[in-house]
């Protein structure tokens, strides 16, 4: 058997058919949701943030987070996706497309510089970018380093995103991924933009990634 090769993308038509009925799963869900939305950097009005951002949040947050965007500031802003290059990073994008949001794929194990290159591409076209720090595979609640490079070569904020709920389920996966329950209370906050510097030796690096690891920690509410 040959090793698969670290440059593939994969998907396939039934990877691409379950992604787009997860989509609209989770956007007929979240009319059931009641959104309470705080806007603590001011990205919901319009022309307030001047420039594409670097949008964090926890993998297990997405369910959750993809509608209220849209519902609010990604109505008038471009999106692009960081999903991985493997058949469920296709399914994820294809849900995520229901949202208009475009995808990067790719990972740190595979087409890690590929993806890398075509991020910054998409913010130097204007579009935010939006990355699960702890995913494609955790460990959960723990931020890669890559979010903290992006942030230092492309000199564009990082905007977190949190999510807390009134009621929910969290399944037994590695991300104990969140499902609020219909007709429960979403609190969604939009954090203050993390600038990363652009020059930094190596302790300075992991201090910076532990900031940002810290704040959406911050914002979590698990039981």
């Amino acid at each position: 058997m040959k090793p698969a090769k670290t440059t593939e993308i994969r998907g396939d038509r039934k990877s691409h058919l379950l992604g787009t009925l997860a989509g609209g799963l989770m956007w007929v869900w979240s009319l059931t949701l009641r959104y309470e939305i705080e806007d603590h950097c001011g990205v919901s009005n319009p022309g307030s943030i001047s420039g594409p951002l670097l949008l964090a949040l926890w993998h297990n947050r997405i369910f959750a987070l993809a509608p209220a965007w849209r519902k609010s500031a990604g109505k008038r802003r471009k999106v692009v996706v960081l999903t991985s290059a493997s058949h469920d990073g296709a399914m994820l994008a294809r849900a995520m497309g229901v949202f208009g949001f475009g995808a990067v794929r790719g990972s740190s194990s595979r087409r890690a510089v590929a993806a890398l290159v075509a991020m910054k591409r998409a913010l130097a076209r204007g579009s935010d970018v939006a990355i699960t720090p702890d995913g494609p595979r955790g460990p959960r609640y723990r931020a890669s380093a890559g979010i903290i490079k992006l942030a230092q070569s492309s000199g564009r904020p990082i905007m977190p995103m949190h999510a807390t709920f009134s009621s929910a389920w969290r399944l037994k996966s590695w991300d104990r991924f969140v499902i609020p329950k219909p007709f429960s209370r979403v609190r969604v906050s939009f954090g203050e933009l993390i600038e990363v510097p652009r020059v930094l030796d190596d302790a300075a690096f992991e201090a910076e990634r532990h900031r940002v690891e810290a704040i959406l920690l911050a914002g979590t509410d698990d039981p």
